[in-house]
């Protein structure tokens, strides 16, 4: 299966009421698919006709208390952003996704990971956070979006999947285990309570991110950097190789956590004490994880595509426990595993 098409079935998988989005490359198969696929199912398909009007039909479905998704590249994204911004100020969950491609601006239709900082450090205004996910294979494409359906309704927040041009293009065995679905604690968060569905018996409900009385809005978000603070603490996602004895670790997201797995496997191969984590949810940040790495290495490295962002959240991590070095694939370039290898020597 091609990766659009798994974040494409994840979704539906998931109970995906509505999409609404907009055609950009490199993720056109998403809305091409689910144009067919959703309309077959008896469900809601929409090309709006901007990115700034899908993300508000998004706001309007997750209103209603319906699973809503809309998708874009990086572009399409920025200007999704106040959308995001309002979704997170009126605490509606939603499935965002961004098939990265090369930047700034239009770029390329490569793909990338410069999209990082707008990811985890909020791209639009206001204090909030997303939960970010970050896919490194089609299987992943698929059980992510599962997962971030389930995450969003639990926590009454959007979630990003952040991923990239080339696992949204290219095709591979996928592997779904029983439903597909990711098993999450069922949330305190009752859609009952909130959603705006016609209130016949019962006081109506209000959903806003205009707060104007007195200490309203800070009061809000006090209370939005609690269940932050609750989703650093329980969602943390990563996965370890070879890090117990490493005296390097090597950290990388997405694709190119996947070609720097395959790197510190042939080195492994050769008796070189090298290790690798890669962060599953780039926010929350597995800190923790990576400062214990830190103590018992002698080195990191960060391998990203990009001009070097998830390593200032490294470095704070690692917090001079030890050197952080940097290898920067930047405006849609692809790694290999040997300019991993080699960069890995050099600093050796």
């Amino acid at each position: 299966m091609k990766g659009n098409i798994a974040l494409c079935e994840g979704a539906i998988n998931a109970g995906c009421d509505a999409y609404f989005g907009y055609p950009i490359t490199p993720q056109n198969e998403v809305p091409a698919h689910m144009s067919r696929r959703m309309v077959e199912l008896g469900r809601i398909f929409i090309q709006a006709e901007s990115e700034l009007a899908a993300i508000n039909m998004v706001l309007g479905a997750a209103a209603c208390g319906k699973r809503a998704m809309t998708s874009s590249s990086s572009p399409g994204i920025s200007l999704k952003q106040e959308g995001i911004s309002y979704l997170c100020g009126c605490e509606l969950p939603c499935v965002i996704a961004n098939i990265q491609r090369g930047g700034p601006g239009l770029g390329n239709i490569s793909g990338s990971q410069a999209d990082y900082f707008q990811a985890t450090k909020g791209g639009g205004h206001g204090d909030y956070r997303l939960i970010v996910l970050a896919p490194d294979s089609v299987t992943e494409m698929y059980n992510f979006t599962c997962l971030a359906f389930e995450l969003a309704d639990k926590y009454r927040t959007p979630v990003m999947i952040l991923s990239d041009g080339v696992v949204g293009q290219m095709m591979e065995p996928i592997e779904i285990v029983g439903s597909g679905k990711w098993e999450v604690e069922s949330s305190d968060t009752n859609k009952n309570d909130w959603k705006l569905d016609g209130c016949k018996n019962r006081q109506p409900r209000r959903i806003c991110s205009l707060l104007m009385a007195e200490n309203a809005l800070e009061a809000h978000n006090w209370r939005l950097k609690e269940k932050y603070d609750k989703i650093e603490a329980n969602e943390v996602l990563y996965e370890t190789f070879q890090t117990e004895d490493a005296e390097l670790v090597v950290i990388a997201f997405g694709i190119a956590a996947r070609i720097a797995k395959s790197a510190v496997a042939k080195l492994r191969k050769e008796n070189t004490k090298i290790g690798f984590i890669r962060p599953k949810t780039l926010w929350p940040f597995p800190k923790k994880i990576i400062a214990d790495a830190a103590g018992k290495s002698k080195k990191i490295l960060v391998a990203e595509m990009n001009l070097g962002q998830m390593v200032e959240d490294v470095r704070l991590a690692v917090n001079n426990k030890c050197p952080v070095e940097f290898l920067g694939k930047p405006g849609g370039g692809l790694f290999t595993d040997n300019d991993i290898i080699s960069k890995i020597r050099q600093i050796l």
